[in-house]
């Protein structure tokens, strides 16, 4: 929970903010460091304005996911070929893959901050992208 704190309050969790937590709790940095490092939700980055998450299991997989994650990274400037989050050198965007969001029906499923898009094609990818640049 202190983590999550942390994580919401800056966007994300620093060497410095592993080292004060640490300190607080009465633990070697390492102890939180391992914590940071192994779950998912942690971010040791901050993370780009518009935060783009593609659903890669099997429903969004099969209906394209990759092709959509792929226009995403290169349409923004980032490697598609590269695992991970990524961020923009601008710091406008990050593209990632993530676990399933949850509509296999309607995949693939995209996430755009807290907005939802189902069926994504490389098409509706770039209305989605058009979206974040009028923000």
């Amino acid at each position: 929970m202190f983590l999550h704190a942390l994580q919401e309050h800056f966007g994300f969790i620093s060497k410095d903010a592993v080292e004060w937590t640490a300190s607080k709790l009465g633990l070697q940095p390492i102890n939180v460091h391992e914590l940071v490092t192994f779950y998912p939700m942690f971010r040791q980055e901050p993370l780009g304005r518009h935060q783009i998450k593609v659903c890669r299991t099997l429903s969004c997989a099969l209906a394209g996911a990759h092709q959509v994650r792929t226009f995403f990274c290169k349409r923004v400037g980032l490697d598609p070929h590269k695992h991970g989050p990524q961020t923009t050198s601008d710091g406008h965007y990050t593209v990632e893959f993530v676990e399933c969001l949850a509509s296999c029906g309607t995949a693939p499923v995209v996430m755009v901050n807290e907005t939802f898009h189902e069926q994504v094609t490389v098409e509706k990818a770039e209305q989605i992208l058009a979206g974040c640049r009028a923000t």
